[in-house]
């Protein structure tokens, strides 16, 4: 059985790899005690959700499988965080199918060890009652500080992947105009960027998903997207320390409480020099980690990963992203 490492891992091995000073044209890279006692009920979401009583089966799983021992028990990680909501679909035994593939993103992010995806899961609630990652997504943020920074693609004809349409996120760090006013109230950069994370999860359509996702070691996940960092007219040079507080911050967080998402993560417009630095510290990581990322040195090179069902900028046939992608609402 392979090895296959969370997007925790990808994304700390990346922030090892890059922490990168960026000067005046750049941004940064922004991207686990189960509480006991009688809690008040699961408070409800700010999202529309979908609760079927009906609708697709999941494959039946021994009793001792993790997925069926915590299908067991999630409803007291519920009780415990006193919310009962990720991405969008709520965790309960009414919505067996959707309720269960999410349990299953959390295992396989763990190799199947339950405790530690109880303990995922338990945070990951707890966060999502706190910061309302749904309600992020249609918030306005300023313009000024955001505008070009990020967008939402879906395209179709991606090699090897097995999906009609797959999700496409992308981080344009050379948009930054102001390093101090978009990175310098972090809780702002936070709730934009999670914001963007979350609508690219919505893309996902995982409330009317009907294909189970394979065991841990047992095939890819069907709903994961891909990640694109672009740091055109970026400088390597220097390291702002706001930006890195940035960096970090949004590392940790879509790292511990967006498990499974990601399928891979390119870095593109990078720099010879800094290209050389990546290859050869993908030699000293885990085989499945250095899968999951790569490194271009030309933004054209993109479409030889992705097809070119994306913009003509990135070697494809469309047209810019600010007309054919989705970005976070601006004023």
């Amino acid at each position: 059985m392979p090895v296959v490492e969370s997007d925790e891992k990808v994304d700390d091995t990346a922030k090892d790899l890059s922490s990168l000073g960026l000067s005046d044209k750049e941004t940064a890279r922004g991207e686990e005690k189960e509480e006991k006692g009688t809690v008040a009920a699961p408070s409800a979401p700010t999202v529309d959700t979908v609760q079927p009583t009906t609708g697709p089966s999941w494959p039946a799983t021994a009793p001792d499988h993790p997925l069926s021992k915590f299908y067991d028990i999630f409803e007291d990680v519920i009780k415990s965080a006193e919310h009962n909501e990720v991405y969008g679909i709520l965790l309960t035994k009414e919505n067996p199918f959707q309720t269960k593939l999410i349990l299953q993103k959390f295992l396989r992010a763990n190799q199947n060890d339950l405790d530690k995806a109880k303990q995922q899961l338990l945070e990951t609630l707890k966060w999502r009652k706190e910061f309302d990652p749904v309600k992020a997504t249609g918030e306005k943020f300023d313009k000024t500080r955001f505008g070009g920074l990020g967008y939402v693609l879906e395209v179709q004809g991606v090699p090897e992947s097995k999906n009609e349409k797959d999700v496409v996120t992308f981080n344009i760090y050379g948009a930054v105009k102001d390093k101090k006013a978009t990175f310098g109230d972090l809780e702002g950069f936070l709730r934009w960027r999670v914001g963007l994370m979350e609508k690219s999860v919505q893309k996902l359509n995982l409330a009317s998903a009907t294909t189970p996702v394979p065991n841990y070691g047992e095939g890819p996940d069907p709903y994961q997207g891909f990640q694109i960092h672009d740091y055109l007219q970026v400088s390597f040079l220097r390291q702002d320390p706001a930006v890195k507080a940035a960096t970090s911050k949004t590392i940790e967080v879509l790292g511990r409480y967006y498990p499974e998402t990601l399928s891979r993560k390119f870095f593109v417009n990078v720099p010879v020099i800094m290209g050389w630095m990546y290859t050869a510290a993908k030699l000293i990581v885990a085989k499945e980690t250095a899968k999951k990322f790569a490194v271009l040195s030309y933004g054209n090179q993109l479409a030889g990963e992705l097809g070119v069902d994306i913009p003509a900028v990135y070697g494809g046939t469309k047209e810019d992203l600010e007309s054919v992608a989705e970005g976070m609402s601006l004023e």
